[in-house]
């Protein structure tokens, strides 16, 4: 039963003016955000970690590469890793979208949701289970795995390993520069930790 150590990237200024990025590329790390990468590299090194997988979005990419470092480890990017597409809403703020007719929708009913021009989260969910499938196929049942990625992605593949509702993926929390435990085999999953942000002990299965 691989553990997988799903981490969410860190801050950036997309994030402190609370504008959308979806898929745009050129987003990096601001001050904060290289600290959370130096941080959870710290909190991380000391663990049994035998692969580290990414988002191919520079924010992602970023926050792995001090831990990648500490290891010695190649981050292997995984395209169907990378965030939600939003399509046409990419660069809008939140504070617009919350006038729109669609707010509701996405925030209790987002499995009737498909941004315009973009993806549906149930496509998202999809798409990123696939990619954390295949990663956990390609080792062992003892292996501890790191897979560094975005916010509502981790939160869809939490809800589809417990069984949640896909409707119910936004209870959840994963804050930037956060760590979520899941053992993961073919018939169960058990979640070991949601949202732990270093420093942290690590917890026993």
């Amino acid at each position: 039963m691989p553990t997988l150590l799903l981490i969410r990237h860190g801050d950036n200024d997309y994030l402190r003016k609370n504008i959308l990025p979806g898929l745009l590329p050129g987003i990096h790390l601001n001050e904060t955000g290289r600290q959370q990468a130096a941080e959870l590299a710290r909190a991380l090194t000391s663990l049994p970690i035998k692969a580290l997988y990414s988002s191919p979005l520079e924010r992602a990419v970023e926050t792995a590469e001090p831990l990648a470092k500490s290891l010695g480890f190649q981050i292997q990017v995984r395209p169907a890793l990378t965030d939600i597409d939003v399509g046409e809403w990419a660069e809008r703020s939140w504070k617009a979208l919350r006038r729109t007719k669609h707010w509701k929708v996405i925030q209790h009913s987002p499995s009737r949701f498909q941004f315009p021009g973009g993806e549906s989260f149930a496509q998202a969910q999809s798409r990123v289970v696939a990619a954390l499938e295949a990663i956990i196929a390609a080792h062992g049942r003892r292996d501890t795995l790191g897979v560094i990625f975005h916010a509502d992605p981790i939160k869809l593949a939490v809800a589809h390993y417990l069984g949640l509702p896909l409707d119910n993926f936004q209870r959840l929390v994963a804050l930037t520069g956060s760590v979520t435990i899941l053992k993961v085999d073919g018939q169960a999953a058990r979640l070991l930790a949601l949202n732990l942000i270093p420093p942290f002990s690590f917890p026993k299965s």
